[in-house]
């Protein structure tokens, strides 16, 4: 099933393969007509996919971003829509956080030489391009090294946040996080709850985001199966959550990972999202019709 809606893509910008451009111009081509491009910690990919959808006057672009927060004994990611990207206090903040992800990745490059799997940092800049270096670089190294076969094995077993490559890095609580999306008007979406931990902490979690701000989870998402689908949509509507979707597509080539717009995302959930930016009077960041 596809669906005119996703609001969870990455782009070159921070850990994705493909432009800016070449991102919306698949989005349109799989029949997305409402797409946010959500970069981790980074916004600089949005003048450049602002623009590429202007070639399409049935298309709109909402701007967004991705988050890490901390949790205890985990992470967990939430994504940032409609927010006002051009502010500069935050984009100040933005900066802060990206150097943490550099620090984090040179540190990350030395572990993987003292286990024996060394990768040479000017590879990792390769693949990151223009990009901000994040974990699917340095995976990215070690396939093109011979050390892994594929990215998420790269993840698996060294990357992930219990590899023994893994570095932490400055990240905000779910509150911080929210709180500051919030200060540039955006609306707050959980990112694939169903990651990580799985479902077991879910409803805590969500009592607390949803006091402090929280307006959307993502149901629809890669390959989630019917039953996590079923039961996230019940917590969404127990804690008055709109059940949102996405893709969340690096273009990795990742066995579970979709394209934009190949997830079950009803519309009906996309106009209540967008009725919800209407009402906080955040719409007209987006550009398109549906932003009018």
């Amino acid at each position: 099933m596809t669906s005119q809606g996703d609001f969870h893509t990455h782009s070159t910008i921070s850990d994705g393969r493909l432009t800016p451009t070449e991102l919306v111009d698949l989005a349109y081509r799989n029949g997305v007509r409402i797409m946010s491009l959500t970069d981790h910690d980074i916004v600089d990919g949005l003048p450049e996919a602002f623009q590429a959808a202007e070639k399409y006057p049935d298309f709109t672009l909402v701007p967004g971003i991705e988050m890490s927060t901390d949790i205890p004994g985990g992470e967990i990611h939430i994504l940032g829509h409609f927010i006002d990207w051009e502010d500069q206090p935050f984009r100040d903040r933005l900066s802060q956080l990206q150097e943490s992800r550099l620090g984090r990745a040179h540190r990350m490059v030395g572990r993987l030489a003292e286990l024996g799997k060394p990768v040479a940092w000017e590879r990792v800049e390769a693949f990151a391009a223009e990009g901000s270096v994040g974990r699917p670089h340095i995976a990215q190294a070690m396939v093109e090294a011979g050390h892994v076969t594929t990215v998420t094995e790269a993840f698996d077993l060294y990357l992930s946040r219990t590899g023994p490559a893994y570095v932490e890095r400055d990240k905000l609580t779910p509150k911080a996080n929210i709180k500051f999306i919030e200060s540039v008007g955006g609306l707050v979406t959980w990112a694939h709850p169903a990651e990580g931990g799985g479902l077991d902490n879910v409803d805590a979690l969500l009592a607390e985001m949803t006091d402090n701000g929280l307006s959307a989870m993502e149901v629809y998402y890669q390959d989630y199966d019917d039953a996590t689908i079923n039961r996230l949509k019940g917590l969404a509507d127990q804690f008055g959550l709109i059940p949102l979707g996405g893709s969340d597509y690096h273009a990795l080539g990742n066995p579970r990972e979709r394209q934009p717009g190949m997830i079950p995302l009803p519309m009906k959930q996309i106009e209540r999202y967008l009725s919800l930016a209407r009402q906080r009077g955040v719409l007209s960041r987006a550009r398109g019709p549906a932003a009018r």
